[in-house]
């Protein structure tokens, strides 16, 4: 019985350091990684970023990169519309509920589409527009599909820093 004591005593700042980084892992923020060129030039393919888990609950602006789950399993891409909002791009313009957006992230020569995101849904969209698999094929993506934010690049070292 003393040599339980003494092993479970030996293991119990282990334990703890392996549940805490479970926890943290599972509900806070989780290593994501770059599959594929839909997010050129903003984020390359195999590159290593940080998912917030949590900021998806509190705000999801436009702009934000996300992950989102599908079918196909885990995308990374572009908030462009927000729920109840029109998304429409035409003439290489992009336009949210009739009005123009300006913005860094409407690339040239991407086909006219308009997309509708219903209650808690949101358009996402790939900064590469040419090759992205996005809302244009997916269609809108529930609140609940969104697995977090992405805001941080961890590799390669010498990329690492905040994610625009």
């Amino acid at each position: 019985m003393e040599t339980f004591k003494y092993v479970l005593n030996f293991l119990k700042p282990y334990l703890i350091i392996i549940v805490v980084v479970v926890l943290i892992r599972t509900f806070i923020i989780t290593p994501g990684v770059v599959n594929g060129d839909s997010m050129n030039s903003t984020l390359h393919d195999g590159e290593v970023v940080l998912v917030n888990k949590i900021g998806k609950h509190f705000s999801i602006n436009r702009f934000d990169i996300v992950v989102v789950k599908y079918d196909g399993g885990e995308i990374i891409k572009r908030v462009i519309g927000l729920p109840g909002e029109t998304v429409k791009y035409a003439d290489n313009v992009l336009y949210i509920n009739g009005k123009e957006v300006v913005s860094d992230y409407v690339f040239e020569d991407t086909d006219d589409f308009t997309l509708e995101a219903g209650k808690n849904e949101y358009v996402v969209l790939g900064d590469n527009r040419d090759i992205s698999k996005d809302s244009r094929i997916l269609g809108a993506f529930n609140k609940k599909d969104i697995v977090g934010k992405v805001g941080i690049r961890i590799l390669p070292f010498r990329s690492i820093g905040t994610i625009k």
